[in-house]
């Protein structure tokens, strides 16, 4: 069984779609859990929270990996990222018996895409994707490290990381007005 995610209701046939690799593909999971975190974007959802206008292509946020086991992993980047980018989003988890998989290498455990449409065999509503989120990590199925847990190293690493990302990504106001809101401290003058 194959797994993706979307916030769109009603699809029949997945299609492929440019997104991070700028090629069209179907991103899919052979572990149902491992979707739960494509069924909101957290710069969508931060610029929509605060009125922010944007119509173009929203840059992705991930602050999530893999362990060694391929258990997938959720780290907050900023204070109740988790709860801010999840709560009270809904959406959609498809399901595909079989799809003809790419030769693209995803790097991601349990991962596939599909350059092909696929046909959905099978559809589960997500009424709140943070609650979906808390389940899998109570039944051991997905870890969070929250923020409070997040070592120094890892804060040092992620302020370098914001700073840069924030000067490299001047052509997506949207991305820079969600990493200001998010991460006030580093952009102080």
């Amino acid at each position: 069984m194959f797994y993706h995610a979307s916030s769109t209701k009603d699809i029949s046939i997945l299609e492929p779609r440019i997104s991070n690799h700028n090629t069209p593909l179907i991103y899919f999971s052979k572990k149902r859990e491992n979707v739960l975190v494509y069924l909101s974007n957290a710069v969508e959802k931060y610029c929509k929270d605060t009125c922010f206008p944007y119509d173009g292509i929203w840059k992705k946020w991930a602050s999530y990996g893999f362990d060694k086991n391929g258990l997938l992993y959720i780290e907050e980047y900023y204070p109740n990222a988790l709860e801010t980018t999840y709560k009270g989003v809904s959406g959609y988890i498809y399901s595909a018996l079989g799809i003809e998989e790419s030769s693209f290498d995803l790097q991601i455990p349990y991962g596939a895409t599909s350059i092909s449409p696929v046909k959905v065999t099978g559809v589960e509503y997500i009424p709140d994707a943070y609650l979906s989120i808390m389940e899998a990590e109570n039944k051991g199925l997905i870890k969070v490290i929250r923020y409070e847990e997040l070592s120094e190293g890892t804060l040092k690493w992620l302020n370098k990381t914001i700073r840069k990302e924030y000067e490299q990504f001047s052509d997506h106001p949207e991305y820079r007005h969600f990493l200001r809101g998010n991460f006030p401290d580093l952009f102080e003058e």
